[in-house]
């Protein structure tokens, strides 16, 4: 560890000069290692893997856990057909050349030469933030348009279709399917488990529900279902399907069905087509198992219900307003490199990766009154802890990715609370701290009455506390406070007993393992009881405000004394441990709600030892290992007082985003020295790389 060498620095411009090789599309704002396609929900998530660089035709689209999902794409031109989309095996064809790639926070664009023509695929997974309907909906956008690109002009028919594979995670299991809306103006093919299970996953994947295709009923459209040679074959041969319907239901894997459209767009000149639309999803009702009081469960579906009665009615919506949706992603798209850029760069490019994979670990619910409408009053919002362990509403998963959700809406913060604190309102959790999650298995948010969560006890009584006053300071809605203040003052209780020389435990990061007197836990605590004294303060107790300031302050000088290592260098892990050191990320609840807690020497100090700790790929998470956090990493940045630090380390964090050394969408745990993945994926925590954005 230590600055960079002049060896490392070549190494480094080696790695990233053969991930540039094998990229012979222009990418911006960079290769990354898995690109979002279809990102809404932990069960509409579909990406592209890339690795050192992988063409849209080059690989399957992949469930976020590496699944394969079948979607295919072929253009016909002249009569050539040319595969932009999957890898079906279909002889009698060509590849197209991806000539551009491009994302955004809520767009990737392809675009690919097929002989005569430019192919632009647009996938659009919509970040609503005003809008709950909207947001909730779990559907994807994919749209094609065409131009030719030599001057002249061209016959041109387009043709996508869905594998079964969309319907289950075990793909031996039977699946029905059906296609509706074949006298209507939208066409929608739907494919479902013949057994459901609900609220059951396998392999992360849910057993309950549908997959939807669908795309606009035109003159020029023809549909097909059925096996994938079958299917694909036919439009290769005829640039059009047979509009007929396999009604042999079987396996997923049993002579693959496919659920194809095609297109015939006639003649396309240099000027482009209008949009060939599609839109994907995955629906299921009801979404999440709730425990309310009285160890009694509670039904909840996706918020979108309250407005469409039907699925088709809700594809009905969705599909005519891409032109509409496109807008609103672009303004939205706009601000946030806007915002992000100036910062930096690099950061616009990080923020811009991570939007849509937090907020598709996320699903808006609402219940039922108890004449069975809609309670839209009651609104939930429930989070995964994807590829980790998969809990429902992990508190220190929702901790990390909260920069995200304070940026993008923070009413969105307190519908994700709000499940935690009705819960542990019941009073069915017995411990005195915060409950570590809602459930141990998504989407199944029955709470740990008996108390034998995963014990993170400071940890998530620190962010519990943290979390509700930065979403009052945001918002200006006190409801929490006002509501949940006995709560709140419980966990503070536990704060001042046990932060300031915190028990041996695991915090957040439980793959390094527990430890007695951890420094950065020891922060979290103590701004935890400050964060009390500020809620006191609002709510109008003085003498209680008063009183947990003076302990918050009482605790940061004793801490001091603690934690700091000899000849004033550097915080260190654990006290009495003066070697020892690690990122002190808690310092950015401080900075957060303005408290000014901790003194300006403590964040000089840190940013000079950060200095002579940095690696290739950041600073170690701590003197225990090599790896790093990428959120952790950025929280780090907003908080250091030298703007170069600040940059190198967002620099740090992008290139390993870049390295070409996975294929996963964006892990945050990883080597700081290799920049080699550490094994989590696809994990909502990267909305804390929008930590610069939320203060």
């Amino acid at each position: 560890m230590g600055y960079f060498t002049l060896a490392t620095l070549a190494s480094l411009a080696l790695s990233l000069a053969s991930v540039s090789a094998a990229v012979t599309w222009t990418a911006t704002p960079f290769n990354p290692a898995s690109i979002p396609l279809a990102v809404r929900t932990p069960y509409l998530s579909t990406w592209l893997p890339q690795g050192a660089g992988t063409a849209l035709n080059e690989a399957w689209p992949t469930f976020w856990n590496g699944d394969i999902q079948g979607w295919a794409g072929y253009i016909r031109v002249d009569g050539t057909v040319y595969n932009f989309l999957g890898t079906p095996g279909n002889s009698g064809t060509t590849k197209a050349t991806q000539k551009a790639m491009t994302f955004t926070s809520t767009q990737s664009t392809f675009v690919l030469g097929a002989g005569g023509v430019d192919l632009t695929v647009n996938f659009l997974s919509p970040v609503e933030p005003t809008n709950l309907v909207l947001q909730s909906l779990p559907f994807s956008y994919m749209a094609l348009t065409v131009a030719a690109n030599d001057g002249g002009s061209h016959s041109v028919q387009v043709y996508s279709d869905i594998s079964a594979e969309w319907a289950s995670g075990d793909d031996s299991q039977t699946v029905n399917w059906a296609t509706d809306g074949i006298g209507g103006s939208v066409i929608t093919h739907s494919v479902q488990l013949a057994t459901q299970e609900v609220y059951t996953e396998f392999n992360d994947h849910i057993q309950q529900g549908a997959a939807y295709y669908s795309t606009a009923n035109t003159e020029t459209m023809t549909y097909q279902t059925g096996q994938d040679i079958v299917v694909r074959g036919q439009f290769i041969s005829n640039g059009k399907l047979s509009n007929t319907q396999d009604s042999a239901f079987r396996a997923v894997n049993n002579d693959w069905p496919v659920f194809a459209f095609a297109h015939d767009l006639g003649t396309v000149t240099t000027t482009a087509t209008a949009p060939v639309v599609y839109t994907v999803g995955r629906v299921r009702d009801p979404a999440i198992e709730y425990l309310i009081a009285n160890d009694a469960t509670q039904a909840r579906s996706s918020y979108f219900w309250s407005t469409y009665a039907t699925v088709d009615a809700a594809i009905a919506a969705f599909l005519p307003d891409y032109a509409n949706a496109v807008t609103r992603a672009n303004t939205f798209d706009v601000k946030v490199n806007s915002d992000a850029s100036a910062i930096s760069a690099d950061y616009a490019s990080i923020v811009a990766l991570s939007i849509r994979q937090a907020l598709g670990a996320t699903e808006i619910t609402i219940s039922k009154t108890s004449a069975g409408a809609w309670n839209t009053t009651d609104i939930m919002m429930f989070l995964k802890e994807i590829s980790s362990d998969g809990n429902v509403s992990t508190v220190d998963v929702i901790f990390p990715a909260w920069p995200l959700f304070l940026y993008v809406n923070p009413v969105f913060g307190k519908y994700l609370l709000l499940p935690l604190f009705a819960y542990q309102a019941t009073g069915q959790y017995p411990n005195k701290w915060a409950v570590h999650d809602m459930g141990a298995s998504y989407p199944k948010a029955l709470g740990h009455n008996d108390g034998a969560d995963e014990p993170m006890p400071l940890e998530e009584s620190g962010n519990m506390l943290i979390m509700t006053l930065s979403y009052a300071q945001k918002s200006g809605d006190n409801s929490l406070l006002t509501t949940y203040s006995t709560l709140l003052d419980q966990w503070t209780q536990f704060l001042i007993a046990e932060a300031l020389i915190p028990a041996n435990q695991i915090s957040t990061d439980d793959f390094a393992g527990s430890l007695a007197n951890q420094t950065n836990l020891a922060i979290k605590g103590i701004v935890g009881i400050k964060a009390m004294s500020n809620i006191w303060s609002t709510l109008g107790n003085p003498t209680q405000s008063s009183n947990y300031s003076l302990i918050a302050s009482s605790y940061v000088s004793q801490w001091q004394v603690l934690a700091i290592a000899p000849g004033n260098t550097h915080l260190t892990l654990s006290y009495g441990s003066p070697t020892s050191w690690g990122l002190s990320y808690n310092l950015y609840g401080d900075k957060l709600l303005g408290l000014n807690l901790f003194p300006a020497s403590v964040y000089t100090m840190q940013t000079a030892w950060y200095k002579t700790v940095e690696d290739t790929y950041g600073v170690p998470l701590d003197t225990r290992h090599t790896y790093t956090k990428s959120d952790w990493q950025i929280w780090t940045s907003a908080i250091v007082t030298d703007t170069t630090l600040r940059n190198s380390l967002i620099t740090a964090v992008k290139n390993y985003a870049a390295d070409g050394l996975s294929n996963s969408p964006l892990g945050d745990w990883y080597d700081a020295i290799s920049g080699d993945n550490d094994g989590f994926k696809a994990r909502p925590v990267v909305g804390g790389h929008l930590a610069l954005l939320a203060l």
